[in-house]
């Protein structure tokens, strides 16, 4: 069941300093599925972020559309999506459980004692028992992205996008909580489209890994990934999964090159 579908989506954005108009996305067509893990890879600036911009709302598109369950999507705050982002952003004066029950409390739909039930079973869920009262800066920087998962997931989306949540962190910590997270998604089973640029990343988490052409961004390739799950983190140095690794890796110098062609035709 096709939970989001992308047909023809085009993004146009104006940039004041050199008055031009930069074509960021082109004729993106994609259907994701409904409890799907994808993830989405491609050459640096070749519009990943403005991707998930364009599937939350955030960003205007010029051409084509976006539909969540069949409703198209025509701004932000209209349809039940989340993001996380690489920064964890959370309120440094609120605590972990503060934090988690802050998107619930704007929402106003749970009573006191049922989001204090809400947040209990996201602690849980993110393996965060024992730092409830903790504010952010008593946190490691995974810990800390634990509690920004969880504040997402905390107003049970449809879809959850995940824009290079591990990037800033060292590679144990990111190996970690690429485990945590497949841990979480697994229980929950959310839709989830995560962007990165690290490739064992992507393939390691997806069930599907599209890799974007240089910019304007548009599908060069649809990798399904079959490897059966639940996936431990030993899976990498399977040849099936440096297989993988090396299509998407040799995907994305191709296109590398070519943005590099281009700009230096514009220089």
């Amino acid at each position: 069941m096709t939970k989001l579908e992308l047909r023809d989506l085009t993004v146009e954005y104006y940039v004041p300093r050199s008055r031009t108009r930069v074509l960021a996305l082109e004729a993106i067509d994609l259907d994701v599925r409904d409890g799907e893990f994808l993830a989405v890879v491609g050459p640096s600036g070749c519009g990943k972020s403005t991707f998930l911009g364009a599937i939350h709302g955030l960003i205007p598109v010029r051409r084509g559309h976006v539909r969540l369950d069949d409703r198209e999507i025509t701004g932000p705050g209209k349809h039940s999506i989340a993001t996380v982002f690489q920064s964890p952003s959370l309120l440094p004066w609120r605590s972990v459980r503060a934090n988690i029950a802050y998107g619930l409390e704007l929402q106003r739909k749970l009573n006191s004692l049922e989001r204090k039930e809400r947040v209990a079973e996201l602690i849980e869920l993110v393996g965060l028992q024992g730092f409830e009262t903790h504010v952010p800066s008593e946190l490691s920087g995974g810990m800390q992205q634990r509690v920004n998962i969880a504040r997402a997931l905390a107003v049970d989306p449809d879809v959850l996008l995940l824009d290079e949540p591990f990037a800033s962190l060292d590679a144990q910590t990111r190996e970690t909580m690429q485990r945590e997270l497949l841990s979480i998604w697994e229980r929950t089973r959310k839709t989830a489209i995560f962007i990165t640029h690290q490739i064992d990343e992507a393939v390691y988490l997806a069930d599907r890994v599209v890799t974007l052409t240089a910019r304007p961004g548009t599908v060069r390739d649809i990798l399904t990934v079959e490897i059966e799950r639940p996936r431990d983190l030993s899976i990498k140095r399977e040849p099936l999964f440096q297989k993988y690794v090396q299509h998407v890796a040799t995907l994305i110098d191709e296109e590398g090159r070519i943005q590099q062609q281009r700009s230096a035709k514009h220089a």
